[in-house]
């Protein structure tokens, strides 16, 4: 259903490029310069190598590199220069775009942002990653939930990033809130490769979603990134992956929200996310609607615990050489010093 990776699009089509990006060092201002015009290229590229895509997906960390430096001088704001080149190089070339920046945060330690920003230069979804991959990233963690909102073709389209879509809830979360194409933006290196593949697999499968899932790519000199673009149908297969590792490279394909929109209303068996709130539904009418999942009701109440919680070792940041935070959730640094 790739349409020969989106070369020919049907009426319905949504045609996604997702960008191997070459893996950058960025440790100056400088550098940050070079590569948001580096990004901004490539937007140029992916509008030339195929004017039926819809939208360009650039990784996590596409513009910081791995480097996890906190430095003021190469955090970002949203009403910086570098955001204000990702919406001309979309605008300039008729494209929706999805991007990474690290967000200056005066409060807390900087965010973990994507943004997707539509074709008239407007930034349609902010977002903040939930989940930080602990203990290696120093990210505050997100507060604006997980938003979705309407894409190009009229598609419904959520962004989660990297190590959030270990958790099943954050797919299930952008399903429920109507997603019908979620992109997956990281940095993931090889060790990763197998979880990455067969969690992109299953966030598809039991949401009923098309996901659209990248890394960035190459070596920096000491991290290797694996590229591994892969955009997975709502049942579960792959319709298209990057399995060389060649940097830069585009993956593309076409995919079809209006075939996950009849799936969603027409299936029976497997139909997971409308059979999750049914439990049942042969057997009682419209299905039991109770919540029987414990950790859903001890997250609520602020009592989440795992019966091996005092065995848990790695609870910090200390082991990737982090200090030991002092600040609550919600907190700022003059709050946790007053």
């Amino acid at each position: 259903m790739s349409g020969l990776g989106g070369l020919n699009k049907s009426e319905n089509g949504v045609v996604i490029g997702l960008v191997q990006l070459q893996l950058p060092v960025v440790q100056t201002h400088g550098d940050l310069v070079a590569q948001t015009q580096r990004i901004v290229d490539m937007v140029g590229k992916a509008r030339r190598n195929l004017g039926t895509m819809d939208i360009v997906v650039f990784p996590e960390y596409a513009l910081h590199g791995l480097s996890m430096d906190t430095n003021p001088e190469i955090m970002c704001s949203m009403d910086g220069p570098e955001v204000a080149a990702f919406k001309k190089a979309c605008v300039d070339n008729h494209i929706w775009g999805c991007f990474s920046i690290m967000e200056h945060n005066p409060g807390g330690n900087p965010y973990n942002v994507g943004i997707i920003i539509d074709d008239q230069g407007v930034v349609q979804l902010y977002y903040r990653k939930l989940h930080p991959w602990v203990p290696v990233e120093p990210w505050e963690p997100g507060d604006l939930g997980i938003p979705v909102i309407t894409g190009p073709k009229g598609c419904k389209l959520g962004l989660i990033i990297c190590h959030d879509g270990m958790f099943p809830e954050m797919a299930r979360e952008a399903a429920y809130k109507g997603a019908e194409i979620m992109l997956r933006t990281a940095g993931y290196t090889a060790p990763i490769r197998q979880s990455w593949r067969f969690t992109n697999q299953a966030n598809s499968f039991h949401n009923l979603m098309v996901t659209a899932n990248v890394c960035m790519c190459g070596s920096d000199g000491t991290f290797d990134s694996m590229g591994e673009g892969m955009i997975v149908n709502f049942d579960g297969s792959i319709i298209a992956e990057g399995t060389t590792g060649r940097v830069d490279e585009i993956i593309t394909a076409e995919v079809r929200p209006d075939l996950v929109r009849e799936a969603r209303a027409n299936w029976g068996v497997e139909n997971n996310i409308y059979q999750l709130g049914h439990r049942g539904f042969t057997a009682v009418e419209g299905g039991a609607q109770d919540c029987p999942y414990t950790f859903m009701h001890d997250l609520v109440a602020g009592r989440y615990r795992l019966p091996w919680e005092d065995e848990v070792t790695v609870t910090d940041g200390t082991p990737s050489g982090f200090a030991r935070p002092t600040r609550r959730y919600g907190e700022t640094y003059k709050d946790a010093a007053e």
